[in-house]
């Protein structure tokens, strides 16, 4: 396979700026906007750190100026984010909601809201991403949430207009904990899998998943005032560096994977495809032997036929947001045909605007056919993109593999202390506590008491 390499990142972020609210909020709840504005003006100032890096940080990561020049408004803004993924040899990449520079439509991060009203933001972000993105929707690969709408039908409705519209994925059911439905695996939500799969879309779980209204800013404003009493004030390397308390080892992704696999959705859906994403990649070689061991032993609970590593090397597919030398490592232990690259576009952790020399490190040795895979073709193989357009793409803005082949060139040493920070570049790989993982089994009635 010769020429560029097609880039396909399968994580990055998008948010409507609140002054769209009304235009995309539907009119009976306009009453909720005035609360919904000081609840953003909070969420800003609570999550300043992760938007706005201080001068002697963008002396050591903006050498280009993409940063002070205003890229991340590509959270907001097509043309802006088009140009920053053309400046990093991005042809392609997944878009999820969520950003700190602005609150959601009717998110419930700081109050409690009914469903319907977190079902009315979601819809709002969907139109919203719909018309900004959509013009591009070949590169803007867009994820939404239809199974926080209310009822099936509407769940059905908001999934049908999703795949009208051009989206590339859709949450799986739960993002946020809902008590008033059962869980993904049950057959409750066999409509929505076949409706998914009679779409070609594949069901996504992101970190954050199965949080309950006002969980994650509730823990950080907490953080940050324990903080601020200490007098540390670098909120995100402390979120990263305990990510066992936040996102990238919450447990509840990982469950909604093995449960969909023990609970026999796939057996059900054999074309069913997941993506699993900005949740880390180490845990899961560890994993899925434990979890084969348990399918091993059987029993009337598990409802699967297939070992779950057979269903994740047939089915499924892990974005690395801004990977760690680790997880490069790992490769095959993980399956290098499972796995590729997400940027995290524009959030503080993510690679951006450092993401050639973020690649050139992490995959630093690794052979040009798995570079390649790693990078975009497992992407296009898996989620069925148009590799054709993709690749035309591709040959306008780059890479080619002589870009990260080769000797590695030497960085600032204060760019990977950067990265380790903000990201946990360097961090060792997790070990799976197999005992946590058997108490979460049994409470799933996946182990016999």
């Amino acid at each position: 396979m010769a020429g560029e390499l097609i880039v396909v990142s399968g994580d990055s972020h998008a948010v409507p700026p609140p002054e769209v609210w009304p235009e995309y909020i539907e009119p009976r709840y306009h009453s909720l906007l005035p609360a919904m504005r000081e609840d953003d003006a909070r969420y800003r100032q609570l999550l300043g750190l992760f938007a706005d890096f201080s001068s002697d940080v963008l002396d050591v990561i903006d050498a280009e100026g993409a940063w002070a020049g205003g890229g991340y408004l590509g959270c907001w803004d097509c043309d802006v984010r088009l140009a920053q993924m053309d400046r990093e040899g991005v042809a392609a990449e997944l878009v999820y909601p969520g950003d700190p520079r602005a609150l959601s439509p009717l998110s419930p991060q700081f109050r409690p809201l009914t469903q319907d009203v977190v079902a009315a933001g979601v819809r709002a972000y969907n139109r919203w991403a719909a018309d900004e993105f959509g013009s591009a929707r070949d590169r803007i690969l867009l994820v939404g949430d239809p199974g926080s709408q209310p009822e099936m039908g509407d769940v059905l409705a908001e999934l049908d207009w999703m795949a009208d519209h051009g989206f590339a994925g859709a949450y799986v059911p739960g993002y946020f904990h809902r008590d008033d439905t059962p869980p993904p695996h049950d057959r409750f939500w066999d409509p929505f899998w076949s409706r998914l799969t009679h779409h070609g879309i594949p069901a996504v779980v992101h970190a954050g998943y199965d949080q309950r209204q006002c969980e994650f800013l509730t823990g950080v404003e907490g953080l940050r005032k324990s903080m601020e009493a200490d007098g540390r004030s670098d909120l995100l390397a402390e979120i990263i560096n305990n990510a066992d308390k936040f996102f990238s080892k919450d447990m509840r992704p990982r469950r909604a994977m093995w449960n969909l696999m023990l609970g026999g959705v796939f057996d059900r859906h054999p074309d069913l495809r997941l993506l699993m994403t900005e949740v880390r990649g180490d845990w899961l070689p560890g994993t899925l032997r434990h979890l084969d061991q348990v399918f091993e032993r059987g029993g009337e609970e598990i409802a699967a036929t297939r070992k779950p590593s057979d269903i994740w090397r047939e089915n499924c597919l892990m974005s690395l947001s801004f990977v760690h030398k680790a997880e490069v490592g790992m490769r095959h232990e993980l399956g290098v045909e499972t796995v590729f690259f997400g940027r995290d576009y524009p959030h503080a952790e993510g690679t951006w605007p450092n993401t050639a020399d973020w690649i050139r490190d992490a995959f630093a040795g690794v052979p040009e056919p798995e570079l390649r895979m790693m990078l975009g073709e497992n992407a296009i193989r898996v989620l069925g993109l148009d590799r054709k357009r993709l690749r035309t793409v591709a040959e306008r803005i780059g890479p080619v593999p002589a870009d990260f082949v080769g000797p590695r060139r030497r960085l600032d040493p204060r760019l990977l202390a950067n990265w380790d920070s903000r990201g946990g570049y360097l961090k060792d790989p997790e070990r799976v506590d197999h005992d946590e993982l058997d108490d979460l089994l049994r409470d799933d009635l996946y182990l016999r008491r």
